[in-house]
């Protein structure tokens, strides 16, 4: 009977560690419970682009729903590229980046049961520098938490970096004097125009820029300010960005009066005349604010690099005659995703002070305060940052 006893004993030992084991394995698979105040996460994950300064950029929302019954402070939000934190950003900057839902103002609290995204712009050295994966680390403050529990560390907000290639396309104008007014990408009337459209949110004009010229003078307008003729680049011609397809065309509105905002603008007016160019690759170039009965091309037709598409002018939600040229993932000026792009080449011949200096100059009709570069940088296979001063060769 000894050795019946003996296998016996030793069958039940090893069903014993082995039950040991499978628990062991179990209880080390589940991951550690914790209260995470604010739910993260990241949409549209960045595409990494070259800007004219010569750096690689990463744009992109990372949003945040405050899932508890009090306010809560984020204080500090750090990102992580590949584990190692590659960007930091304090309480002040977090307030001026934080956009609840269906606002445009920044605030630096999120209130309860609140959603917001936050605008981030990475720069880089170089595509080298550019991670595989990005991660967020967020300390917050939560007013609902019991007392001695109020302050977090939480991460989340985990994306792979979309290495998509990026389009390289041609100028959309010619000549001298263009400002890149609200271009990429910390101008707020563009980067963080977030729209609920069919169903999610989109920010298709993530990467758009507003065209505006000056003349010999540095100004943006001679003459009446209600009168388009007054502005230097009123009529001006929009030219394809590369050989594509005439996706779709607008062409019924009458310019509005410079010098203010139109009142009951429909959403589906916004853009004024406008043509849409399919670049092929799910890539669409938008131009808007076109002259009416100046649009030269049809739906279905194909263009050549250069092709003169129109005129600039000033219909829609304008305040003044300019170019506004993005490009966008789907033929929807608003249900499509901003994309990045790269102009093969271009002269920055200055700068001016910022957003608040050029939007003084308009309204007031006086020179734009600009610094020259001496000697201009040449730009190439680049995307123009905001409000710099471009040359485009015919």
């Amino acid at each position: 009977m000894r050795p019946i006893s003996f296998l016996l004993a030793l069958v039940l030992l090893v069903l014993a560690i082995s039950h040991a084991v499978a628990r062991s394995i179990t209880s080390s698979q589940q991951p550690t419970e914790s209260m995470t105040p604010i739910l993260l996460e990241v949409a549209d994950a960045p595409i990494p682009f070259a800007g004219s300064d010569g750096k690689t950029h990463l744009v992109y929302e990372l949003r945040m729903m405050n899932f508890t019954s009090g306010n809560i402070s984020v204080q500090q939000v750090d990102v992580l590229g590949d584990g190692s934190t590659i960007a930091t950003l304090d309480a002040a900057q977090i307030g001026t980046r934080l956009q609840p839902f269906g606002k445009r103002d920044a605030a630096s609290d999120l209130t309860a049961g609140a959603g917001a995204q936050l605008f981030l712009h990475l720069t880089l050295a170089n595509a080298q520098a550019v991670p595989q994966k990005l991660s967020h680390r967020i300390k917050l403050h939560a007013d609902a938490a019991p007392p001695g529990q109020q302050d977090f560390s939480e991460d989340g907000g985990d994306i792979t970096v979309d290495r998509q290639p990026v389009a390289v396309i041609g100028p959309p104008l010619r000549g001298t004097g263009y400002i890149s007014a609200d271009s990429c990408c910390d101008a707020t009337r563009h980067t963080r125009a977030a729209l609920p459209v069919n169903g999610r949110i989109w920010v298709a004009q993530r990467y758009a820029v507003d065209w505006e010229q000056v003349d010999d003078q540095n100004r943006i307008y001679n003459g009446p300010q209600e009168k388009d003729e007054s502005y230097t680049i009123y009529g001006k011609e929009a030219l394809a960005v590369a050989d594509a397809k005439v996706a779709s065309v607008t062409d019924t509105y009458p310019s509005q009066t410079p010098g203010q905002y139109p009142t009951n603008i429909k959403i589906e007016e916004a853009d004024g005349n406008c043509v849409v160019l399919d670049l092929g690759h799910s890539r669409y170039a938008l131009y808007a604010h076109l002259q009416q009965g100046k649009i030269r091309v049809h739906p279905g037709d194909t263009v050549k690099r250069g092709q003169v598409l129109g005129l600039v002018g000033n219909s829609g939600n304008s305040l003044a005659p300019h170019l506004h040229f993005h490009v966008m993932s789907t033929p929807s000026p608003l249900a499509s995703n901003g994309l990045p792009y790269e102009i093969d080449r271009f002269q920055v011949t200055g700068a001016t002070p910022g957003t608040a200096a050029f939007d003084e100059a308009e309204s007031k009709g006086t020179p734009l305060p600009t610094a020259p570069f001496s000697p201009p940088h040449d730009a190439k296979n680049a995307l123009p940052l905001d409000q710099l001063i471009i040359t485009f060769a015919p």
